[in-house]
């Protein structure tokens, strides 16, 4: 019997796109490839910038700089979009969708912003639209929560799903390294962008919770906003507390029910029990813990970034495409559940870590443990640190609703024996994200 041949096509061939041909094209697997197909793989384009660059591995013959040609080939079975962004990757997927090829990407940016339209558009092509690699690099756990957990009612996805952040805090934490030297370094390994902003303000975390939220509840993919804070204001102060207190500094990406109807999504610093799974995820490594009702917690870990470990979820995808294809069917698109309605972060109780840095005089401790009073945030525990004729408080609160905490927060900073408000971060205890 003859083998059924699929034809991929890759626009991009940065670190991911490469290693994905490469794979492709690893002759020592190709048998396997075959078997986990069920149909031959053949590249029959890769789109670039530039044409002159020095690619290995990959066959110059294949490179063009048209991506929307070959987004349009009529031979096409499969479009691997690896440029990023919104646009021109928005053009090239709906392009390949619209004459009914499967679209492989691993886009977060665009998948958050109109994942439910691009899937509908794929569905409504007899196509499939796959983005494994969007999330987590090679860790497999959106095809986990499609397929295995599909029955499963989840209360809470968390993860620590930003590399970047994740060495940067690792750095402070271990080495005490203060939040610029931190980055600085990541920045000369290669780790964080010259820009870093998409990642230290939580950008890049966010559109990787709402991807999460939309296989794990049913949320929908559309751009909706969702509470973001990023880790520019953790000081090496906060790390020191957080370790003496038994506790770890990580950046993470929530996303849970809140009473039967309810979402909240939000990413933010939390100072993490060092006996939890997360607190041990160090380095640039990614991990994601869900809680099911039934399943109770499971994490999966792994390289959360990097040509080879993304382009093995990119293979990953294309296999399964390539397995629809030759059966003559496609995914039905994940569902969205009408019924819920998203919860303001400010509404979500937490317990909280709060730093103030105030004049070392008599009186301050009353008049800051009165505002903290008069906006029903109760006090679990308090450090005092003297310096010269300051003096640095840290609290611990009680579970407190973050929009009373938030008020709090305001009020104080315009006491006159407060000099700053260091910082203010949840903690997760107890249950309480």
């Amino acid at each position: 019997m003859n083998t059924p041949k699929i034809r991929v096509g890759v626009i991009g061939a940065g670190n991911v796109g490469s290693a994905l041909v490469q794979l492709l094209n690893d002759e020592s697997r190709h048998i396997a490839l075959i078997d986990a197909a069920t149909a031959s793989l053949e590249v029959v384009g890769v789109a670039v910038r530039d044409l002159e660059k020095s690619r290995p591995g990959i066959d110059a013959a294949l490179l063009t700089t048209d991506a929307l040609a070959l987004a349009g080939r009529e031979d096409l079975d499969i479009l691997v979009e690896l440029v990023g962004g919104i646009e021109p990757a928005r053009t090239y997927i709906e392009a390949a969708l619209r004459r009914g090829v499967s679209v492989v990407t691993a886009n977060k940016t665009l998948m958050a912003e109109c994942g439910t339209e691009l899937s509908q558009l794929a569905h409504q092509n007899g196509a499939d639209l796959c983005y494994e690699a969007a999330v987590g690099g090679g860790i497999p756990i959106l095809r986990a929560l499609r397929t295995s957990l599909a029955g499963e009612r989840i209360e809470r996805v968390m993860g620590i799903v930003n590399g970047t952040t994740n060495f940067i805090l690792s750095k402070m934490t271990s080495e005490g390294s203060d939040y610029a030297v931190a980055l600085a370094e990541a920045q000369a390994l290669g780790y964080a962008e010259a820009d870093p902003t998409a990642d230290v303000e939580a950008f890049d975390a966010a559109a990787k919770v709402q991807i999460l939220s939309s296989l794990a509840f049913g949320t929908e993919l559309c751009g909706e906003e969702i509470s973001r804070e990023g880790i520019t204001g953790v000081r090496s102060i906060d790390v020191d507390f957080a370790g003496r207190a038994g506790y770890v500094i990580k950046l993470v990406g929530v996303a849970e029910r809140v009473g039967e109807h309810g979402i909240s999504r939000h990413t933010h610093p939390a100072m993490i029990p060092a006996e939890h799974p997360l607190a041990s995820v160090h380095g640039a490594m990614n991990a994601v813990f869900v809680e099911g009702s039934m399943s109770g917690p499971l994490m999966w870990l792994g390289q959360g970034a990097g040509g080879e470990p993304t382009a093995t979820a990119v293979l990953g995808d294309v296999l399964h495409v390539a397995r629809n294809r030759v059966s003559g069917r496609h995914d039905v698109p994940f569902s969205v559940d009408d019924r819920l309605e998203s919860v303001p972060a400010g509404e979500i109780a937490s317990v909280f870590y709060i730093s103030l840095d105030v004049m070392d005089e008599p009186g301050v401790l009353a008049s800051v443990a009165s505002i903290f009073g008069q906006h029903g945030v109760s006090i679990q525990s308090m450090e005092q640190s003297g310096f010269g004729d300051e003096a640095r408080l840290s609290f611990v609160t009680h579970s407190a609703v973050t929009n009373n905490v938030r008020a709090t927060i305001d009020e104080l900073a315009k006491l006159e024996s407060v000099d700053s408000v260091g910082a203010c971060f949840r903690v997760i205890d107890g249950g309480i994200a």
